[in-house]
This record gives C-alpha cells, sequence and structure tokens, in this order.
C-alpha cells in the first residue's frame, strides 16, 4: 500500500503539465546585455516548477501572472513573464531546460522557485545545495550580473494539503525536509546577497484555510499566489524605480 501511495503521489506531482509554459517577450530582439532600461518596459523571467506555471489555476492566478499584473497597477509598464517551469521538474532538471532553450536576452528582474520535487523524490540534500547554488548564478546572469534584481522564493509546504493525506509520509516529516531545503536555499540566496522571500509559513495556513488550495487538493489556489505576488511587489518596485 505505502509503494502503491508513493506512485500516485509521484505521479501526481511530476505528470500534471506537460508543456513548459514560455511566454516570449515582445519586442525583445537586443540580446545584449542590459545594463539600463531606457525603454520603460520591463521583462520579467520566473524559472521553477509548478508552483510557477501555476499547476491548476488559471495563467493570470499564477503569481508571475499576478505579480506582473501587480507592478502594471502601480504605474510600472511591464511585459509578460517568459516562464520556463514544469510540473514535477527538479533542480537538474530546470537546468536542463534553460540549456535546451538557450535564452540569450536579459531580463529586467528574475524569479526563482525550485525544489519541491528534490525534497519528494529523496534527493540528497547536497546535491540540491551545489544545484541550486548554480540556478542561482544562472538567474543572476539572466539579469545582467544584478544580483538586485534577482528573488528567490521559498518551497511551499504541501505537506498540509489534502492531497497529502493519502501520502506515505506525515506532515510532520514533510514539514522537516521542506523547512531543511529552505534552510539551505536562503543561506546559498543570503550569502550571494540576493534577496529571499519566504512564504512557507503561509502555505502552512491552507491547514485550517482550503481557500488557499488549489482544485486538485495539492497546490496554491490563486488566493494564495496572490500572497506571494503581494510579498514580492514592493521589493521589485523598489529596484525598478
Amino acid at each position: 500500500m505505502k509503494i502503491l501511495l508513493s506512485v500516485i503521489l509521484f505521479s501526481f506531482l511530476s505528470s500534471g503539465c506537460t508543456k513548459v509554459k514560455t511566454m516570449p517577450a515582445k519586442n525583445s530582439t537586443d540580446n545584449s546585455l542590459v545594463t539600463k532600461n531606457t525603454t520603460g518596459v520591463f521583462t520579467y523571467l520566473a524559472l521553477g516548477d509548478s508552483y510557477t506555471i501555476g499547476e491548476a489555476v488559471q495563467q493570470n492566478d499564477s503569481f508571475p501572472y499576478q505579480l506582473k499584473n501587480l507592478l502594471v497597477k502601480n504605474g510600472f509598464t511591464v511585459e509578460n513573464p517568459k516562464i520556463v517551469a514544469k510540473t514535477g521538474w527538479t533542480t537538474d532538471e530546470l537546468q536542463g531546460a534553460i540549456a535546451q532553450a538557450k535564452i540569450s536576452q536579459k531580463f529586467d528582474f528574475v524569479t526563482l522557485l525550485i525544489g519541491v520535487n528534490n525534497q519528494y523524490r529523496s534527493y540528497s540534500l547536497e546535491t540540491y545545495k551545489k544545484e541550486f547554488r548554480e540556478l542561482l548564478e544562472t538567474a543572476i546572469g539572466f539579469a545582467g550580473g544584478k544580483k538586485a534584481r534577482v528573488f528567490v522564493v521559498s518551497i511551499p509546504d504541501w505537506g498540509v494539503t489534502p492531497f497529502a493525506k493519502s501520502g506515505f509520509k506525515s506532515a510532520d516529516a514533510i514539514a522537516k525536509e521542506i523547512d531543511a531545503f529552505n534552510s539551505a536555499a536562503e543561506k546559498i540566496t543570503n550569502d550571494t546577497g540576493v534577496s529571499f522571500t519566504n512564504i512557507t509559513p503561509g502555505s502552512r495556513m491552507a491547514a485550517n484555510d482550503l481557500t488557499l488550495v488549489a482544485s486538485d487538493g495539492l497546490h496554491p489556489s490563486g488566493k494564495m499566489y496572490s500572497n506571494w505576488a503581494s510579498a514580492l511587489e514592493p521589493k521589485i518596485s523598489s529596484v525598478l524605480k
């Protein structure tokens, strides 16, 4: 029974979306290193997994699109985000997808949220540290070398969701593992001089508020993603001014 539940959960986490959502930026023909935005139109790259594409919610309810819309509401002109993410991706799979995409464009700001599938698959924390550090450097490169333009988001705790109750690990066990991965990511992020936004405590509110969970019983709802966007928007606004 434990093996069956493991297979079911892994399939759910890794198969949901079969397409990489890459939303090309409009009028982005200059692939040179951008040192200053002279057009007043900002570009955004979002790197991650199901939490970045917004599995089980409408595209406009995903956190990158809600973030973009918040920035627009507050007076910025921001193109639709270019998203490189897929449900089920681990750090190494995101690395491979970035390499395959051969993105040469530089962006005005970049978000990075990755690691839940490393945790789920019981991948080594040491391997995660190495690959996360490499991805963070890649994100900085996409931001034209500007560390202040990169924003790391912590891994939410899926152990509090209804779907997790049918799994093979307890909520406490999942929480401890998520905390370990987030602690590693936060230290690497801070040591690198990049912004780290901790949305994990808020994600745990889903244990008592099902409006924070999408219809699949596992992923965040648009309401939760709204909280993430609201946490990121002031930080990003401050560096775009």
